[in-house]
């Protein structure tokens, strides 16, 4: 019945979030968050789908809301950064729909709260954070799971909120959950028969991480862009000059809403504050095999040459 719908209180990406959607993966709170509070309820959108200005046949946007339309899930609307509402389409499968509000929805929610993300894995390094960023089929996942092995936690995976002050980036917890492929679990030994797959990606599973997360903010010290070649040894180099804003705008999280959007001039603005401020390296890996242990070595006597000298 209208009205008695219970909201329960969680936090991830720095918000309290107020949800009408059970989100398990997410830890409950009722404490305000470090970047605002989010509402997440149930509606009729019909209408509202029909009226906005569609960019796509999928995407609508008008001042101030991004609407979009996944068939057989649920219309979805964010507004001012502050509520979601869902439109659940008949017999839709929840897992489904909580993909959609914790991936598409909080890029937007971010966006419209003027807070950068990122679209990779965060992991505490030198108690530091640090990205790992690359195109889909990269290795993020496998490695930043690779680490947490080696006893690194996770500060965010997928969507990496970023808060810039006076220039200085600060990397902000997603929630503790990996996104690994089977055969990232094949590569790191674990069985699929543990986990949960995610819907209709039988060969995608949702891995909790509660033992091994960062649930507090920490400077986020530098960006590792992986990179895929056919053949060749893992392999590092600095990314320097004009790349370097390239490589942030090519892994903002939902960065094709950027102009539609209207948010160019603060996505830029943002960028170039901290840019020159933030190592960055592209690190490449063969396409073959599984190079997780390399790629970890190179990483750490990049961000801590001490140690390799000490070893020599």
């Amino acid at each position: 019945m209208a009205g008695t719908v219970q909201c329960l209180g969680y936090k991830a990406f720095g918000l309290q979030i107020l949800s009408e959607f059970p989100l398990p993966e997410l830890p409950r709170t009722d404490h305000p968050g470090r970047i605002g509070s989010l509402s997440v309820v149930e509606g009729h959108l019909t209408e509202r789908w029909e009226d906005i200005p569609k960019i796509t046949p999928n995407l609508g946007i008008a001042a101030h809301e991004v609407m979009f339309m996944v068939k057989g899930t649920a219309i979805f609307s964010i507004q001012n950064g502050s509520t979601i509402t869902v439109s659940p389409a008949a017999g839709a499968d929840q897992d489904s729909i909580r993909l959609f509000i914790l991936g598409s929805c909080m890029g937007v929610v971010l966006m419209q709260k003027g807070i950068l993300a990122l679209h990779g894995s965060s992991l505490v390094l030198d108690n530091k954070a640090y990205a790992l960023v690359g195109r889909s089929g990269a290795g993020k996942s496998t490695l930043a799971s690779y680490l947490m092995d080696q006893g690194h936690l996770l500060v965010s995976d997928d969507v990496i909120p970023v808060l810039v002050h006076n220039g200085h980036p600060l990397a902000v917890p997603g929630y503790p959950q990996q996104k690994l492929w089977q055969q990232s679990l094949d590569y790191l030994g674990m069985n699929s028969s543990a986990y949960r797959p995610l819907f209709q990606r039988e060969t995608k599973f949702a891995v909790p991480v509660h033992d091994r997360f960062q649930s507090e903010p920490l400077p986020l010290a530098g960006i590792f862009e992986l990179s895929v070649v056919q053949d060749g040894p893992v392999a590092v180099e600095a990314i320097s000059g004009l790349d370097r804003l390239h490589t942030l705008y090519n892994h903002t999280y939902q960065k094709a809403l950027v102009d539609p959007m209207g948010v160019r001039e603060w996505h830029f603005g943002l960028l170039a504050s901290f840019v020159n401020r933030l190592p960055m390296y592209r690190l490449t890996r063969p396409e073959q095999g599984f190079s997780a242990p390399q790629q970890t070595e190179m990483i750490m006597e990049t961000i801590m040459p001490k140690v390799k000298e000490m070893n020599l």
